[in-house]
């Protein structure tokens, strides 16, 4: 897996709407009742995978408020973490077992100015190798951080179940069957990923990814 198609603008996403639509007829219903997908890029950096950790296994509220409250603290660099102390981090709403990721993104010395020109997979090893950090932060820092198109976060529980809905499946597939479903997705799968997301909003009336 190289780098592929970044998806800067929304122009971009448009694009890889009309390939769906083209090329994968089960997402046409799905797209029509989502209307404008959203571009979702964010910056790079270290602040955005520790605004990642800070997702996992949270609701989408609860991450924006303790992400919130980091930012206001300013414990967003790898300087902050390193001077601040347990308490103060978990203060902030950290669980003490994230204090401990958020440490070591700290010191892995990740060169994260080098990602933008890595492939798709060697992003997801690198990251994937600081404790904390799994393979669903790594896919969606390289979706929405790095744009890449065609990345998928075959465990996101939202996509798992907005794709049930999609196929009419009789129940939510699981990660392995989730990659394998969505190879046909192939070379968008970044923006089928917010097709379901934004469909998952539609059906539960909940956001599934912040």
């Amino acid at each position: 897996m190289g780098i592929g198609r970044i998806i800067e603008t929304d122009a971009c996403v448009r694009e890889g709407v009309a390939w769906l639509r083209a090329e994968v007829p089960v997402f046409v219903p799905v797209l029509d009742a989502c209307g404008d997908l959203p571009l979702r890029r964010r910056p790079d950096g270290f602040a955005q995978v520790l605004s990642a950790i800070v997702s996992q296994q949270v609701s989408v509220a609860s991450a924006a408020a303790i992400w919130g409250r980091l930012e206001g603290a300013g414990m967003v660099t790898p300087e902050a973490i390193w001077a601040a102390s347990d308490d103060a981090l978990r203060g902030l709403g950290l669980s003490r077992q994230k204090v401990r990721y958020a440490r070591a993104l700290a010191e892995a010395g990740i060169d994260f100015d080098g990602l933008r020109s890595t492939p798709t997979d060697r992003v997801i090893d690198t990251l994937t190798q600081v404790s904390g950090i799994g393979t669903w932060t790594a896919e969606i820092y390289a979706m929405f951080s790095l744009g890449r198109a065609d990345v998928f976060a075959h465990g996101d529980l939202a996509l798992q179940e907005g794709a049930r809905l999609m196929l009419d499946l009789p129940e939510r597939p699981g990660e392995r069957e989730m990659r394998a479903i969505a190879e046909d997705w192939a070379p968008w799968r970044s923006v089928a990923a917010r097709a379901l997301w934004a469909y998952y909003r539609v059906a539960k009336n909940r956001e599934g990814v912040r």
